[in-house]
């Protein structure tokens, strides 16, 4: 029997968070949409800040976005930051890059700095909300985390991006995404989440929701003619041509950086398979890449995410699995698992 797991989609904004138990309907699994990790950090460094306090960062490499925007306006403050090397990479792979951003290294915390510690998920706190539900912890746990790849040279939206235009080119089988085992030692931030949780089984979050749209009930038949898949999330865009279980190709771009018409625009010329990688990445993308065997068409639209309301006026398929939306990165790592219904 498939064991009880802890499934958790680390996003910018949110952590969403499934406790899976056997024998019992997705639907009524318990559930929690709670602020993301980067979210909870960004406040305590603020809190830091308004209190003309010095802080020393601690623990795990993380994802950074708004606890990164947090650090910068400490320090611009003229207030000390303090951060173990492990705790550093949060902010930029190369050491002398992150202090050039006025964080100072050291292994042990001055007197005089409040302590934060960092990491993608806090079992703690998820013990202690379990427990006031009187829900058992348990012992299995998949995660997913948006990893951009360690790379000490290259920037990291290139990076990531060519992680997935070799996934593409290689077969395009999210479920090889999806690492029970071992896990790549490019992607330092699943890693990371492995040191908190030794057993876990990682993926990116852009495998996560991709596999989740394809859970939903609606989308599952049209896979065999091909679907255009987009999530639309706090922070990025991620939209894959799949067919069958094949990414036949991908493009990934920052939310922000979109309307509704640009976002059109790019899916009309993924759909001919005009759109470059150049015209992504110089946009301030990650980039776009097309299989040679994904030919024209893909005329069924299925998009999910916090931030899809963008897309309202483009009348495509809202995938909600299972139907909650928010949950569908975790739907997907569950199908990631082989656990499906």
């Amino acid at each position: 029997m498939v064991e009880s797991a802890l499934v958790i989609d680390v996003g910018s904004g949110t952590q969403d968070i499934l406790i899976y138990q056997p024998g019992k309907n997705l639907e009524n699994c318990p559930k929690f949409i709670v602020p993301s990790r980067t979210q909870i950090v960004a406040a305590q460094i603020r809190k830091a800040t308004d209190r003309g306090e010095g802080i020393f960062l601690h623990g795990h490499l993380m994802g950074g976005g708004a606890s990164s925007a947090a650090l910068k306006k400490h320090v611009g403050a003229g207030l000390k930051a303090y951060a173990t090397a492990q705790a550093a990479v949060t902010f930029n792979d190369n050491l002398a890059i992150a202090e050039g951003m006025g964080i100072v290294l050291c292994e042990e915390a001055p007197e005089s700095a409040t302590p934060i510690w960092l990491g993608d998920v806090d079992t703690s706190s998820l013990r202690q909300a379990l427990e006031a539900f009187s829900l058992n912890y348990p012992l299995k746990a998949a995660v997913a985390v948006q990893d951009h790849g360690f790379s000490i040279s290259e920037s990291n939206r290139t990076l990531r991006f060519r992680l997935w235009e070799e996934f593409v080119m290689q077969g395009g089988d999210l479920r090889e995404l999806v690492f029970t085992q071992d896990i790549p030692e490019v992607y330092t931030r699943m890693r990371a989440v492995r040191e908190i949780i030794p057993e876990a089984v990682l993926t990116d979050t852009g495998t996560a929701a991709l596999l989740g749209i394809m859970a939903d009930h609606y989308v599952k038949p049209h896979l065999d003619q091909g679907i255009l898949a987009v999530n639309i999330g706090n922070s990025h865009t991620l939209a894959a041509a799949i067919r069958g279980e094949r990414v036949y190709g991908i493009f990934e771009q920052h939310t922000s950086m979109l309307n509704p018409e640009s976002l059109a625009h790019l899916i009309k010329q993924f759909q001919l398979t005009e759109l470059t990688n150049a015209e992504i990445y110089e946009q301030g993308g990650h980039g776009a890449t097309i299989h040679p065997k994904m030919s024209p068409g893909w005329d069924f639209v299925v998009v999910t995410g916090p931030r899809r309301s963008m897309a309202k006026s483009l009348h495509w398929y809202e995938a909600a699995p299972y139907g909650d939306m928010m949950l569908t990165g975790c739907f997907g790592i569950l199908a990631g698992m082989g656990i499906t219904e």
